[in-house]
């Protein structure tokens, strides 16, 4: 069984840096447009905090989680908004405390969590090493709208490493949420990571391929950048029809982001 450690080590550090981008931020700046619609800065932030949350329950406190997942239910199309407008509409500095405390615990929690544990969600059950996973993965990406709203660009770590195996692991999924049937044989995925070291996933004599920078394909798969934008490369028509739905996270697909350009 792997050891959840290094997962767990990546998401503190992915945390952070975000936490590094808004710990000085002024006052004015928490209500700045991100490219979620309708999402400010303090949305994104208050967003993280919410998930945090509800894993530190999955984690802690079964029968409480179980009783969101009834909330979620009851407003399946709203419960993740509105947990972000309540948590945006607190104080910046409560904003920013409620979101250290909730990480750290949840940190906590899934390093004290005895092997094998598998944890209910919102989708399947997931393990330590895959919560924390998923963490990472909304980390990074909500990161990424708090940076483009501050016209930062962020320096890409192997920490994505995480994010692409996550990709590559939820191909089925993404055909599933669309009705589609998943293609039977795997793909051969190769990666080139910001160190530059190859990532390979899938056989080495598989019909359909995928390759191109790691980067892309974490951008790609949590819905942070355009298809057509990317250096994604494909052979085969069922990896090309992948790259056209792909998504890391649960839930509907969304309509994602559009080509550069498009919106001017």
């Amino acid at each position: 069984m792997a050891d959840p450690t290094p997962v767990i080590d990546d998401l503190c550090a992915e945390s952070e840096e975000l936490d590094r981008l808004v710990a000085e931020l002024s006052p004015e700046q928490w209500p700045l447009a991100t490219p979620a619609p309708g999402w400010s800065i303090a949305h994104q932030v208050a967003h993280l905090a919410w998930t945090d949350h509800s894993s530190l329950l999955a984690v802690t406190d079964q029968d409480a989680f179980s009783r969101e997942v009834e909330k979620a239910l009851a407003t399946p199309g709203d419960f993740v908004d509105n947990g972000a407008e309540e948590g945006a509409g607190k104080p910046p500095a409560r904003l920013l405390a409620y979101w250290r405390a909730g990480r750290e615990d949840l940190a906590d929690a899934l390093r004290a969590a005895p092997d094998g544990a598998r944890f209910p969600w919102y989708g399947p059950p997931m393990s330590t090493a895959s919560m924390a996973t998923a963490r990472l993965m909304e980390t990074w990406a909500h990161g990424l709208d708090v940076a483009d709203a501050l016209g930062v660009t962020r320096t890409p770590t192997d920490r994505l490493s995480h994010i692409a195996r996550l990709g590559v692991r939820t191909r089925d999924y993404s055909f599933g949420v669309h009705g589609l049937t998943p293609p039977f044989e795997e793909f051969r995925v190769e990666l080139t990571a910001p160190s530059g070291e190859l990532w390979i996933y899938g056989p080495e004599n598989a019909t359909d391929r995928v390759t191109g920078p790691a980067l892309d394909f974490c951008l790609l798969v949590t819905h942070r950048a355009h298809r057509t934008d990317l250096a994604l490369r494909t052979e085969g028509s069922d990896a090309d029809h992948w790259l056209d739905i792909a998504q890391a996270f649960a839930g509907p697909p969304g309509g994602g982001r559009p080509p550069k350009g498009a919106a001017g």
